[in-house]
Order: C-alpha cells, then structure tokens, then sequence
C-alpha cells in the first residue's frame, strides 16, 4: 500500500445518500483476481449506457473532474455488501480520500485497509463543498498527520481518524507489512 501523508487533488461532488457496493463496482465486474483494472467499472451504471457510452449527464464524465481525486459523497456511502472491489475501483480511478457524513462499517474498514482515507464530514460543511465543487474547480489538501481540510481561502477544517489507521496509512502499510515487523518472533516460532 501506498504512504500517504498529504494530498492535494480536485474534488468530485457526488451528491448522493446510500451509494452501495453495487453501485460503486457492478458485481459483473468481479471476475479478476488482482487489485487492479477496476477503475474503468467505477460507477459503470451511472458512467455509461446500455451500449457502452458514455452519459453526458453524469458529473464524473464531465471534464471538469478529469483526475478528480477527493470524492464527496451523501451519508452511507459504501453500504451493501462487503466488496473489497469497492475501494479498489475507487483507488485504480484515481481517488485517494472520500469525505462524507458517514460511511458503511465495512466499506470504511476496507478504504483503509487499501490506502483509501475515509473522512467523516459534518453535513452542513459537506453541503457546503458539494455546493463549491458542483459550481466551480475545488481543489483541496487532505494534511493525514495534522488531520485537517485546507479549503483555498486556506480555512482548515478538522477531521477525526483513529490513531492506529492513522498510523497504517502514514507509513504505507497493510496487514502484511504490519505481520512482517514481527518477522524475528515469526522466525524464532518457526525454529521452534
């Protein structure tokens, strides 16, 4: 997994409450075994038509959001099954955090587990940011180790993360690279 520790990217307002796992990566596309080669499946149903084409109407298609990397979203976002697809589409897309007034448990364990920083927002900050991105370019930077928002006008906005996430994401590391730092006792038990 890749450290983070500050990012600064363009947000895309998707201002919409309850966006399951099936919305975020169509089950249809689960057939692959590696982590990557999601992204283009992100959203597929509101993205693209029955032929394959892309909807003119839906935000994310728009170039105004080409390389967006924050992602707003509505209260619940990531409810219905527990796909770890959902975070991996979201990341090979590009998206780095995803800010909303709340999140599915799973889905919010599984963004941090793969690099994801799920922040939860107040609702009336959230309306606020969805109303500037929907309008015009809003460029943010997510500061992990500060635990702040830096809106333009350089507002700086908290945000809570538990330590122990926190402190995987900062350093880059999954649950692998957490197993390893045990490597001498893992060596000695297997010598044993």
């Amino acid at each position: 997994m890749e450290a983070i520790n500050e990012h600064t990217g363009l947000v895309y307002p998707l201002n919409r409450t309850n966006v399951d796992t099936d919305q975020i990566i169509p089950k249809q596309f689960l057939k692959r075994i590696e982590r990557t080669g999601f992204g283009q499946f992100l959203f597929y149903h509101w993205r693209f038509d029955d032929e394959g084409n892309k909807r003119t109407d839906f935000g994310l298609n728009k170039e105004e959001y080409n390389g967006a990397s924050i992602l707003l979203a509505g209260e619940n976002f990531g409810c219905g099954s527990s796909r770890e697809h959902a975070p991996w589409a979201l990341v090979d897309y590009g998206f780095r955090v995803v800010i909303a007034p709340s999140f599915a448990d799973i889905f919010y364990n599984n963004a941090l587990k793969n690099g994801i920083i799920p922040i939860q927002m107040e609702q009336k900050q959230l309306n606020q940011w969805m109303q500037q991105a929907e309008q015009s370019k809003l460029i943010v930077t997510v500061d992990l180790e500060g635990q702040t928002i830096i809106t333009p006008d350089q507002n700086k906005v908290h945000f809570d993360i538990p330590n122990y996430h926190k402190e995987k994401l900062l350093n880059g590391w999954d649950e692998i690279a957490l197993t390893l730092k045990h490597q001498d006792k893992i060596d000695a038990y297997e010598n044993a």
